[in-house]
């Protein structure tokens, strides 16, 4: 069976479980329930009580959560709805060995929101073998940072998008666009984040969703490219020239067939 690679994201508030229930019918690839900056410290352990309700059952759609106490890690663990465990302000590969030996069997995902953890992200990414994916956390590190303008993060970007790939991991998901009633400011920002190698994006509301995914998914013409390399691949054993006098080699073949795969993820 083939795994559809996930593109959007949808952040929920962890103590609305009416909002949650409504985010699987959203048309997100995954929903994340929220116990951090989405939830108020006096709704905190309401938002822990629901959720782990949620989670004593599985979904259709991969769920995690969003944590950042390592209390929350043992009653979640071995709910069965669970799919993954989003760590919030890591700093050090120590934060993901703490976490799983709590949850050996979690897929991991850190949030690198510091400088100091973008220093750390390759290290972070290899911390474990429960680490499925690395991403940014903005917000908060264009606070550490102080950056003003939104391309102050490229670099940050580009490091988390390196250490990724270095540690064998999936691109880094985009970080969330605050303003959900811009889309045009959202598509032109997923353009920037594709450009720089990230895949996909988190959303906070459902309108965002169909934005990031037309963003993010392979164009007709990208489609037609791709084929004509792994098409012209086929019959040529090493690197060879197209008729369009591109030059095409083992590294463009990979990634004209990660586009194939991408075009074809339903």
């Amino acid at each position: 069976m083939t795994v559809k690679t996930p593109l959007t994201w949808l952040y929920v508030p962890g103590d609305r479980p009416d909002v949650v229930t409504k985010a699987l019918s959203s048309g997100a690839d995954v929903v994340i329930v929220d116990l951090e900056d989405a939830v108020a410290p006096e709704r905190k352990e309401y938002a822990r009580r629901a959720t782990a309700e949620f989670l004593g059952e599985p979904h259709p759609v991969p769920v995690h959560v969003r944590i950042t106490d390592e209390r929350d890690v043992p009653p979640l663990a071995a709910l069965p709805g669970l799919a993954g465990l989003r760590l919030a302000k890591v700093t050090h590969a120590s934060d993901i060995h703490r976490v799983a030996v709590r949850a050996p069997d979690v897929a991991l995902y850190a949030l690198l929101e510091s400088a100091l953890a973008v220093e750390h992200a390759h290290a972070i990414a290899t911390a474990h073998q429960a680490v499925r994916g690395i991403a940014l956390g903005e917000a908060d590190l264009r606070a550490d940072l102080g950056v003003r303008e939104d391309s102050g993060l490229d670099w940050a970007r580009g490091r988390a998008v390196v250490a990724a790939r270095a540690a064998g991991l999936a691109p880094p998901v985009q970080s969330v666009y605050p303003d959900v009633r811009d889309l045009d400011g959202l598509a032109a920002s997923c353009v920037r984040g594709r450009a720089l190698g990230l895949l996909g994006r988190a959303a906070i509301h459902p309108r965002q969703l169909p934005v990031i995914e037309d963003a993010y998914r392979p164009t007709p013409r990208e489609v037609a490219e791709a084929e004509e390399v792994v098409e012209a691949a086929a019959s040529d054993g090493g690197a060879l020239a197209m008729r369009d006098g591109r030059f095409v080699d083992a590294a463009i073949v990979a990634a004209a067939r990660r586009t194939l795969a991408l075009a074809k993820r339903d």
